[in-house]
């Protein structure tokens, strides 16, 4: 099938995701060579990506902002990958580089496979340490326990992991990764197929919802984090844009509620970016929008307004507490 956006990680035609990740892992005792130290490493984001998102949100509710610096790409790119267009110079003033290609081909001379966001690049080589976005999140909460923040929360409890696993895998299939099958079908079936499986998912979630507060129960968890990604995206991109058009995400009562609850919580609207996520996609895409006109709406306002969540019960972060603001120069 051509990879004719290999850069974001997928192929088009019979949509299938590339995910030959680098996949080495940075842990406390450094088994792969590879150990966690405060300012060795940078994660290297858009806030453009629903996976990189994640990884942005989860540094922030950790608290790991002294520890590992990040590097921001712009919300477009071209066949050369991500490109440091936002920094003075065009490059990113910590690696010193205009691409994220770079960071690739150090690691890997002739690097042939999807250069994506979140990467983690090890700053004294100016190598990617890894892009396996799934296993970088969990990483930050379980390796990198000495340096995060005073109260920061347990996104991955160990006692609801197995669970927590079910739950996420089939957010990523049917939810994160659905609304790309449907938004990149290759024929009718196969687009009607995916826009079924997605919405029949997001039902189940707004059962799983309309009782309990957050998706795991009481408090936020990192199920949460990966599920508001592709909702801070429904209605800007994937409702029209990917064709994912059944509902809105405000005409889903209890969903919408959710993603409002999680956009004013700490850590979550405040690294929500709605001009770079349009600009990405319907820039990027240009089999899917050729003329690479940007929506002008929706109305984001809706977003600060109640959700009235609270009625039940639970508290985003528990008896730990929120994280601060992000810092000016992020």
């Amino acid at each position: 099938m051509p990879a004719t956006t290999q850069e974001s990680g997928y192929v088009e035609e019979s949509y299938e995701r590339d995910t030959r990740y680098l996949s080495d892992r940075i842990t406390a005792d450094g088994a792969e060579g590879w150990p966690v130290e405060a300012g060795r490493y940078r994660l290297v984001v858009s806030r453009a990506c629903p996976w990189a998102n994640r990884a942005i949100i989860v540094r922030a509710l950790l608290g790991l902002e002294d520890a590992l610096s990040m590097g921001v790409a712009g919300p477009t790119h071209d066949w050369r990958s991500w490109q440091f267009d936002l920094d003075p110079g065009g490059r990113d003033p910590v690696l010193g580089i205009k691409r994220l290609r770079e960071a690739f081909e150090a690691r890997q001379p002739g690097y042939e496979r999807g250069i994506t966001v979140p990467a983690i690049v090890d700053v004294p080589t100016g190598k990617v340490v890894t892009n396996d976005f799934a296993q970088i999140t969990l990483d930050l909460s379980t390796e990198w326990t000495a340096l995060h923040r005073d109260g920061a929360p347990d996104l991955y409890p160990e006692h609801l992991r197995d669970e927590m696993t079910v739950v996420m895998e089939m957010i990523y299939r049917e939810v994160n990764n659905g609304v790309y099958r449907a938004g990149f079908a290759g024929d009718q079936r196969e687009y009607e197929r995916a826009y079924a499986t997605l919405f029949d998912r997001l039902d189940w979630l707004s059962d799983r919802l309309a009782g309990q507060r957050y998706l795991m129960g009481d408090t936020i968890t990192e199920a949460d984090v990966r599920l508001y990604t592709t909702l801070a995206r429904f209605d800007a991109v994937y409702h029209g844009h990917f064709k994912c058009n059944r509902h809105k995400l405000t005409e889903m009562p209890v969903l919408w509620a959710y993603a409002r609850d999680l956009f004013q919580t700490p850590g979550f609207g405040d690294n929500t970016d709605f001009g770079q996520i349009k600009r990405h996609y319907y820039v990027v895409h240009t089999d899917i929008n050729p003329t690479g006109v940007v929506p002008a709406g929706p109305d984001v306002s809706g977003w600060t307004t109640p959700h009235r969540r609270e009625a039940l019960g639970g508290r985003p972060f528990g008896d730990r507490t929120p994280p601060t603001p992000p810092a000016a120069a992020e």
